[in-house]
Parts: structure tokens; sequence; C-alpha cells
């Protein structure tokens, strides 16, 4: 159905309802203050619903928007081949990335070698484990055993690295790292302020 049919709907079905309000203040025979009044908040309380379902997809970006600039995560390309994060409200770069096209949100810690995922993101893109013996990684919970693996690919914002080492291990619970092999292969990357820069 076209734009013009939806409003159409909304604007019947809001005569609709106020027929149906205005038939029962007149079998009730409220008096004529009392009615407009009360008439006037059902016309606020079903304008207030026709603007949030109208709306409800502007509000849930908007939402969506509140919700990056909290957390953090949100890579802004702000020029070709170089992407700006802004720091979280816990101190740390979270950046929203896409992991052979899935999007994963990671931690950016350069204190940490190789880029490590947990085994829920592996399975959901798509990277299988390597044969052979494990690899012993040091965590802020300790030393931890992890499986070596290869990401197609690992975008962050509009930065693109392909054929990218990854540890897997059940022990990273939920959390996700971009390690310094991913860092390292761009042409720089820099804190400035709480802002963090990295350049292709």
């Amino acid at each position: 159905m076209n734009e013009g049919g939806d409003q159409a709907i909304h604007v019947l079905y809001l005569l609709g309802v106020a027929v149906l309000v205005i038939s029962a203040f007149a079998v009730r025979r409220v008096r004529l203050g009392t009615a407009v009044k009360m008439f006037a908040s059902w016309v606020l309380i079903f304008a207030a619903a026709f603007v949030i379902f109208t709306f409800k997809d502007d509000f849930a970006a908007l939402g969506d928007r509140l919700l990056v600039s909290v957390r953090g995560g949100e890579a802004v390309p702000t020029a070709p081949g170089e992407t700006r994060v802004r720091i979280a409200s816990d101190g740390h770069f979270w950046v929203e990335a896409e992991l052979n096209g899935q999007r994963v949100r990671f931690l950016v810690d350069s204190g940490a070698t190789t880029t490590s995922i947990s085994r829920e993101t592996a399975q959901r893109a798509g990277i299988q484990p390597q044969a052979g013996l494990p690899v012993v990684v040091q965590t802020a919970n300790g030393l931890v055993n992890a499986q070596r693996g290869r990401a197609g690919s690992l975008r962050v914002g509009n930065i693109t690295r392909e054929n990218v080492a990854v540890h897997i291990s059940d022990a990273f619970g939920d959390l996700n790292v971009i390690g310094m092999n991913f860092l390292s292969s761009l042409r720089s990357w820099s804190v400035e302020g709480r802002t963090l820069i990295l350049k292709s």
C-alpha cells in the first residue's frame, strides 16, 4: 500500500475513535465542561500514539545512535582510508566491525598481539579453527588456551584487511578483541583526545 493510503487509514482510524468517544459521552450524559476535558485528553493520547507509530523507524534509529554514543562502537569514515572511533563511557575504544560480513562488536586493544574472538563469533562468521596444537594467550584473567584461525576479511569503517589471523577460544566469553596484527597493518593509528584515528 502506498504512503497516501496509509495516511488515509490513520485519519479514518482517528475519526472512528473520536466518534466512539463522543458517543460514549453522549450516552453517559457527561457535563459539557468535563466532556471537553476528557475529549481533549483522549485526542492527545491518540495523537501521541499516532506520532509514535508514524515515526517509529526514526525513533528506533535515534535510539540506536544514542546507544552507540554511550557504549561506543561507531566507526566513522572521515576521509578515504581514514576512520575515527570515539571513546566509550568506560574509557575504552569499542567498534562495530564486520568480520566475514557479520557485524561484530570488538574492543580495540593495542596490548593484544593477535585479534581474538569467541567461539560463538567464530561460528557465526564461518571461521574454522585450524588443526594443530593450541596456543597460549595472555588475557586479563590469566593464561588461556586458544586455537588459530583465519578470517577472510575484517572491516572497520572504510578500512578492510583480508586473511587476518585470529585466536579462537571459549575462554574469551563474549569478548572479541582487535589486536596489533590488525593495527600494525595500518599506515598509522593514534589517539587524539578522546578519538582513535585509524589510517590505512
